[in-house]
């Protein structure tokens, strides 16, 4: 089985179990590994059975994929931040990719007019911090550890949603590829992440490997953050989100209408 997720140390911890063969019934899996950036425009192709995207890029692959009710990143606290050297009144901003969730959320966010680059997320902190952009749109650990690079938080687009709305904020999704038997898939993934949480040391290898030289701290505070409820079942709640980000979007003309089911 085709799967393509990110090294996030989230995604790592999830799909431990099943990409080790620890979920009895399901097949071996072929995995790439791509920041949710490269998944969103890489997943056009349909190549994949199973692959991790942003929520903002579902109109343009519902098409093609069904939307699985678990596995993915939604919750609460969990939003991306916009950051800044001090005192710098930004024009120019870095973002991790044009359909992704978090470009999603900052085009409702605000109606001013920005000068925007899409970059890899490793490289938007180092580069504000560098001057090399006035402000950075930035996801994943980056919450954690901003600071670092010396770099002040303008705004919480999770905080603002979650006052706009009352909901939690859709981030990452897991798709199948439409044909596929995706009741069998949803309790291979299910599996996956219940695994997760009853063997919590099972994976740290796993996920320490692809973490991108994070320290198993930063790593455990990720997967404590993004992986919750949600990731087990969205639930209505879960979907009420999904509908509320994807409608208000088309309302505003930013993505093509869609239904996610």
């Amino acid at each position: 089985m085709k799967v393509a997720y990110s090294p996030c140390p989230n995604d790592t911890f999830v799909f431990h179990a099943l990409a080790h063969g620890l979920v009895p019934g399901a097949p071996d899996l072929d995995v790439t590994f791509a920041d949710v950036d490269v998944t969103n425009t890489s997943a056009l192709t349909g190549d994949y059975d199973l692959v991790k995207v942003s929520y903002a890029a579902l109109p343009w692959l519902l098409d093609q994929y069904e939307l699985l009710p678990c596995g993915g990143a939604l919750g609460r606290g969990c939003g991306p931040l916009v950051v800044s050297r001090p005192g710098v009144k930004p024009r120019t901003v870095a973002v991790p990719g044009d359909r992704t969730t978090a470009y999603l959320l900052f085009r409702l966010w605000s109606p001013e007019e920005y000068e925007i680059t899409v970059v890899p997320f490793h490289e938007i902190m180092p580069g504000v911090a560098a001057g090399r952009w006035d402000a950075g749109l930035v996801i994943h650990e980056a919450r954690f550890t901003y600071s670092n690079h010396g770099l002040v938080a303008l705004a919480d687009l999770g905080e603002w949603w979650e006052r706009e709305t009352g909901l939690p904020i859709p981030l990452g999704a897991i798709l199948a590829r439409r044909g596929l038997d995706t009741a069998a898939l949803t309790e291979w993934v299910r599996s996956s992440v219940r695994h997760a949480w009853a063997h919590p040391a099972a994976s740290h290898e796993y996920v320490m490997a692809h973490a991108q030289e994070l320290s198993p701290e930063v790593a455990a505070q990720h997967i404590e953050l993004y992986v919750n409820a949600f990731t087990e079942d969205l639930g209505e709640e879960g979907y009420a989100a999904i509908e509320a980000l994807l409608g208000r979007a088309a309302e505003a003309g930013l993505v093509p209408p869609c239904t996610v089911r």
